[in-house]
């Protein structure tokens, strides 16, 4: 995978075209050194949804994943970016998030651009983002998949 440097033109940053692969996602974990071993240690020391366990910034992670999928099928779904936003973190996040945190994120929706507006701030046409952004969501669908499988194998509900 080439560095995000790479991908900055003129002080402003493009969609990254190199790690749209669910390969090159897993194999970012190989880079970061995640080891499913570690699931079963947290299991182990029932440590799981600790603030500091491997598992739980794994399921964060996983989340992440998720929420910019979702985003990104709202994207391409309608011109309104920004409500579509909020109803991706709604479905995604909001349900593990505590009111204060849904409170400040639906309040900074607000300052969402819209669609026209994120597209030339990326320096991106439609056709080259909708690409992108279709090639993630395929990509990152089975990444997701695993992740959930690590979890319900081990018998760790997937809602907290």
């Amino acid at each position: 995978m080439k560095p995000i440097q790479d991908n900055i033109v003129d002080g402003k940053s493009t969609v990254i075209r190199d790690s749209t692969t669910n390969q090159d996602i897993l194999g970012t974990c190989d880079e970061f050194d995640i080891d499913v071993g570690d699931i079963d240690c947290d299991v182990k020391t029932d440590t799981v949804t600790s603030a500091e366990s491997l598992t739980r910034k794994l399921r964060r992670l996983r989340q992440g994943l998720d929420l910019i999928r979702e985003l990104f099928q709202n994207f391409l779904a309608t011109d309104d970016y920004s409500l579509k936003a909020s109803s991706g973190y709604k479905q995604v996040c909001a349900p593990y998030h505590t009111w204060a945190v849904r409170t400040a994120v639906f309040a900074g929706m607000c300052a969402l651009p819209i669609r026209d507006q994120l597209l030339l701030s990326l320096n991106e046409i439609d056709e080259s983002t909708e690409n992108e952004m279709r090639r993630y969501r395929k990509a990152s669908l089975p990444v997701i998949k695993y992740v959930d499988n690590l979890y319900t194998s081990r018998v760790i509900t997937l809602d907290w």
